[in-house]
């Protein structure tokens, strides 16, 4: 697959969280995808994105991942982003706040036939508590 068609890839996957189409990621992730840094208590498949991202739109209605740098090859899309949003619903036991956050994160994702297969990154969890007022417990 070209890296053309596995940015495209991405940027749906992208455009469907942004959106809150998260149906949308059923045509673009494999059902045996391979998460390497799982949400806590994420499950498998499309379907552990969409709670997940359904979670985090629930928390941050106004949830916006935006890609700051990205590069890719045939088989690999790998990017630099910022997530921000609101704090408007319970988010890991945490009742809202109102406050809003933005943080770093980084993602490598590995595509073939246009679906994703794997994945690896890191998102700034502890910024965000932060940014939300909290000690969390690790």
């Amino acid at each position: 697959m070209s890296k053309e068609k596995n940015i495209a890839a991405q940027k749906k996957f992208g455009a469907a969280v942004n959106s809150g189409n998260l149906e949308a990621l059923e045509e673009l992730v494999s059902s045996n995808v391979k998460d390497h840094d799982p949400a806590k208590g994420q499950t498998e498949g499309a379907q552990g994105y969409i709670n997940f991202f359904t979670m985090m739109r629930t928390a941050f209605p106004d949830l916006k991942i935006e890609p700051i740098h990205l590069v890719a090859d045939d088989d690999n899309v790998a990017f630099a982003y910022d997530i921000s949003g609101t704090h408007k619903g319970e988010f890991m036991n945490i009742q809202p706040t109102g406050k809003t956050i933005k943080v770093r994160g980084m993602q490598i994702s590995r595509f073939e036939d246009g679906l994703l297969i794997e994945r690896w990154g890191s998102s700034d969890e502890i910024g965000i508590f932060k940014q939300l007022g909290v000690n969390p417990v690790l």
